[in-house]
């Protein structure tokens, strides 16, 4: 039953930023982004002192330095940021196998019956973030409860540096007071259909029967109808392979210029590189969203027959997708990119092991 495992989900704070200012002691403090400030650069992640200013990750850098004047950029480093993140799930192996990564930042361990036989969950979610800020110089937050679904909200509650946990006898109660919008797994395209139905909170949510989410929402609807009511059978799966990983951002001004778009592109790759990376697999579909200013919606897609074992091979194969739609009379408001045909890392033929991120 889901209300007798014990899951914890870790969640680093700003980790790629963070990692900067571990290693950059003049960032320290200081509000820091992690992109490039050219003309169409993109911020890729922002410190919590660039967030205060309301600098977010996908944002272009014009904008980002537009609402705080003192930001700092960092270059990228993938291959230490990817460093960091093998030593932390080092860490989450000690106490259990069953861990299941999201990305490079973040994972749900499944830690009911644990390596250390330690009863309780909110000691082991101590003992590895104290671990992980001993062995690593950085800050995580961990949320602990009885399924996946509030594990992942809980971990948001005291961010950053904290820890919250949700038990089973409160778990419907937490849900009945969050707003829709903050479940995790409900977009905003979701958030306004709900919306537009009466849904504007948990308790909302529950007072609608489960013939009318399926209705509504389809397939969807029966998880909609569980999470309302704190349950969520999912299991922590290791091995789980998905059958796509996609990031997709909507911009605050259309793009009308190639090069715009082709800039935009970079963070929604590293995002979606990322998550395979930390789930050790690859792909060989890339498919390439877009939807226009009147919300005309297309897509492009492309299969390859060796694994895009690359972040760089996946930035090509968007880019290539992105450039006979240009140019567009129409502005873009939205750019995504989803890579499918995926397949664990270790059976790619492809020489290059990793995506690589």
């Amino acid at each position: 039953m889901a209300s007798q495992r014990k899951i914890i989900h870790v969640d680093m704070d700003a980790f790629y930023a963070s990692v900067e200012q571990r290693d950059n002691p003049q960032l320290r403090g200081r509000p820091v982004a992690v992109g490039s400030p050219r003309a169409r650069g993109v911020v890729a992640a922002a410190s919590y002192e660039a967030r205060a200013f309301g600098v977010r990750s996908a944002m272009p850098s014009v904008t980002a330095m537009r609402r705080c004047p003192d930001l700092v950029f960092a270059p990228p480093r993938f291959d230490v940021y990817r460093e960091v993140s093998r030593r932390i799930r080092a860490i989450f192996l000690d106490y259990t196998p069953l861990v299941e990564p999201l990305s490079l930042d973040e994972a749900y361990l499944d830690v009911t019956d644990n390596r250390k036989r330690i009863a309780s969950a909110t000691r082991i979610a101590e003992e590895i973030r104290a671990r992980i800020r001993e062995e690593t110089r950085l800050t995580a937050s961990a949320g602990v409860s009885y399924n996946k679904f509030l594990a992942k909200l809980a971990s948001d509650q005291n961010k950053p540096n904290g820890l919250f946990v949700i038990p089973p006898d409160k778990g419907a109660d937490f849900v009945a007071a969050l707003p829709i919008g903050k479940f995790h797994g409900v977009g905003p395209a979701t958030t306004k259909k709900m919306n537009a139905l009466g849904i504007e909170t948990g308790l909302d949510l529950r007072a609608k029967t489960l013939p009318f989410l399926q209705m509504h929402f389809g397939k969807a609807g029966g998880y909609y109808y569980g999470i309302a009511r704190g349950v969520d059978d999912r299991e922590v799966r290791p091995d789980r392979i998905r059958k796509s990983i996609g990031a997709e951002v909507t911009f605050a001004q259309d793009l009308f210029a190639l090069d715009e778009a082709v800039a935009a592109l970079a963070p929604i790759v590293t995002r979606v590189a990322a998550h395979c990376e930390g789930a050790r697999i690859t792909g060989r579909t890339v498919t390439v969203k877009v939807k226009y200013a009147d919300f005309q919606q297309i897509t492009r897609r492309s299969t390859s027959v060796a694994p895009i074992a690359s972040r760089a091979a996946l930035e090509a194969a968007a880019r290539a997708l992105l450039h006979p739609l240009f140019p567009s009379p129409k502005g873009v408001r939205l750019l995504g990119v989803t890579l499918s045909s995926l397949a664990p890392a270790g059976e790619a033929v492809d020489s290059q092991l990793s995506l690589g991120v």
